[in-house]
């Protein structure tokens, strides 16, 4: 019998693996930006991440809202332990 905490780990750990697998490309062409000179360049750069940039960012809050759903006593002891490094990182 499957428990729901384990169902809620792997949707969980399905948010963030989309996440770190999508974010990935706005990542590589962050890191490729300052090496770039031409401005037609980086304008195409910038055009091929710009739909789907900020929707990215929505599976790292569907990992945050799944952990405080299922397990929030994990997401206060993360969250308070993590506190600077995840506001940085939003």
């Amino acid at each position: 019998m499957i428990d729901l905490s384990l169902i809620w780990v792997g949707i969980i750990g399905l948010g963030v693996l989309i996440y770190v697998i999508l974010d990935g490309f706005d990542l590589g062409i962050g890191i490729l930006f300052p090496f770039i000179k031409s401005s037609e360049e980086r304008d195409v750069m910038m055009n091929t991440i710009a739909p789907v940039w900020d929707g990215n960012e929505t599976w790292m809050v569907l990992g945050g809202a799944g952990l405080f759903a299922a397990f929030p006593l994990v997401y206060s002891t993360v969250l308070s332990a993590l506190y600077m490094p995840i506001i940085l990182m939003v």
